[in-house]
C-alpha cells in the first residue's frame, strides 16, 4: 500500500488514556487502552497517522498504569505504537509575549492563592475550629484550584506542547490547561474523548476510497 499522503501527526497526553470519556459502558480502564492502541496501531499501519509522547509524559503515565495494575501486554501496546521523542528545548523558539503572560498570570495566582489561606486561617479562628486537620485539608483542596486549574503546572505539560510545536502536530488532551496554552501556541488540539472516533473516522473513510 502506497504511503498516505496526509502523514497526521499527533502528540498525547497522559489525561487521554486515563479519561472516562473514551470507555464505553461497562468498560474497564484496560480494556478501553486496547482499544484505543489497537485503533492507534492500524492508523499508523493504513494511514501513516504517527503518535508521539515526550519521555516526561510517558514515565508518568506508565507510572500510574502500574499503580492501577494494568498488564505488561498492554503497557508493551504503549510502547510499540506510541513514540517517544525528547523535545527539542533549545530550537523550538516561543514568543516573548506568551512567558510575559505565563509570568503575569502566575503572579495573580499566587495572590489568589495568599487570599485563600488567609481566609482559611480567618474562618478557623473566628468559628474556633479544633479540628485542624479538616482546616489544613480544605485549604489544600481550594489552593490546589486556585493555582493550577487552567494553567500549565508542570514540565510534562510543557514539554507536550513544546514536541507538538517542534512536529506541527495536534495535541491531544482532556487538560483544560493545556488546551488554553495550545491555542496561544497555535497548535492544533482536541479532546481525548473525540480522538478514538477521530481515527475511527479516518480509517473508515480510507476504506471507502
Amino acid at each position: 500500500m502506497p504511503e498516505h499522503p496526509l502523514k497526521q501527526r499527533f502528540v498525547l497526553d497522559t489525561s487521554l488514556f486515563l479519561s472516562e470519556e473514551i470507555r464505553d459502558e461497562d468498560e474497564g480502564l484496560e480494556d478501553a487502552l486496547d482499544r484505543l492502541l489497537d485503533s492507534i496501531a492500524t492508523a499508523k499501519l493504513v494511514l501513516n497517522i504517527s503518535c508521539y509522547m515526550p519521555p516526561s509524559v510517558h514515565d508518568e503515565l506508565t507510572s500510574i498504569l502500574e499503580e492501577r495494575d494494568v498488564s505488561e501486554t498492554t503497557v508493551s501496546k504503549l510502547e510499540t505504537w506510541v513514540i517517544k521523542k525528547n523535545p527539542a528545548r533549545f530550537e523550538v523558539m516561543i514568543p516573548a509575549e506568551l512567558v510575559y503572560r505565563f509570568i503575569d498570570e502566575m503572579s495573580g495566582r499566587v495572590d489568589k492563592g495568599l487570599r485563600v489561606s488567609e481566609n482559611a486561617v480567618r474562618e478557623a479562628s473566628e468559628d474556633g475550629h479544633t479540628n485542624v486537620g479538616s482546616v489544613i485539608s480544605d485549604l489544600r483542596s481550594q489552593y490546589r484550584s486556585t493555582l493550577r486549574r487552567g494553567v500549565l503546572d508542570s514540565r510534562e505539560d510543557f514539554d507536550l506542547l513544546i514536541l507538538a510545536r517542534e512536529l506541527d502536530a495536534g495535541v491531544v488532551t482532556e487538560d483544560t490547561g493545556i488546551v488554553n496554552w495550545a491555542e496561544d501556541f497555535g497548535l492544533r488540539y482536541l479532546r481525548g474523548r473525540d480522538f478514538p472516533a477521530l481515527l475511527d473516522s479516518y480509517l473508515d473513510a480510507s476504506e471507502r476510497v
